[in-house]
């Protein structure tokens, strides 16, 4: 069964959703439409490639992503589609489809419909649904070479130390970084295991925790989440406003020699 994927900017006291929903199904009426959510603060692109690259992986390869978060900056965007890691993505070319992935598209399209007021519903929602069913991107869209480009941040790695920044704060306060936990266990196997401390603003903690729960109620943890990012934390409490860190501030693993 053809899955689309929804998520927006749109928030959910108004129509906007619905209709975006009403245009799939009138194109697809046996789409399977997934709500990832409608409560990116408007414009965020950054919100909304932080959460996208971070679940559009655990659905099946071909499900097409409608991604309606309008870049405020841009004037008249273009309408693309592409093909990422084998799925789809449709939306405005506003640089979020080069924040979801090292990897580069294998195709991308212009589409050719005009946008009037209400671009997801008149343009977005049909292609996303025709592409669902079985159309090519060629034969939605022109073929293009480039789209906007947003340069990804990446944690710093030496042999002695992984230096990265916080780039997302949750709805719980967890602080979410960009230091990986691919980078930590290659650097780990070449320094034989060594001991470590995860060092930001005056803490130092020297364990990355397996479970949320390995602390009790206010105390600090260290986990990588589920994406493999390290993340940070106070259980059953708002590390941000707790710890006293922000989006851009660093964080440190120090690996002791």
């Amino acid at each position: 069964m053809a899955i689309v994927t929804f998520i927006s900017d749109f928030g959910l006291s108004d129509h906007y959703v619905a209709a975006v929903k009403a245009s799939l199904l009138s194109t697809q009426p046996d789409l399977t439409i997934v709500d990832i959510t409608h409560q990116i603060e408007v414009g965020d692109v950054g919100h909304a490639a932080h959460t996208l690259s971070s679940v559009f992986r655990d659905f099946p390869p071909g499900t097409v992503h409608l991604v309606a978060v309008s870049d405020s900056n841009a004037r008249r965007p273009r309408s693309i589609a592409i093909e990422l890691e084998g799925h789809y993505f449709v939306g405005e070319d506003s640089g979020i489809f080069t924040l979801l992935s090292e990897q580069p598209p294998t195709q991308m399209v212009e589409l050719s419909i005009e946008v009037n007021t209400f671009g997801a519903k008149q343009v977005f929602g049909p292609i996303a649904a025709k592409i669902a069913a079985g159309s090519q991107l060629e034969e939605v869209g022109q073929p293009i070479t480039a789209i906007k480009r947003f340069m990804l941040s990446h944690s710093k790695a030496t042999k002695q130390q992984i230096a990265g920044n916080i780039t997302r704060i949750d709805h719980y306060g967890n602080l979410v970084t960009n230091i990986m936990k691919q980078d930590f266990e290659a650097i780990m196997k070449i320094n034989n295991y060594c001991p470590y401390e995860v060092n930001f603003r005056r803490e130092k903690i020297g364990i990355i925790h397996d479970n949320y729960f390995d602390v009790g109620p206010g105390e600090c943890f260290v986990i990588f989440d589920s994406t493999g990012r390290l993340q940070i934390g106070v259980l059953q409490g708002n590390g941000s406003q707790l710890l006293g860190l922000l989006v851009n501030d660093q964080v440190f693993i120090d690996f002791k020699l």
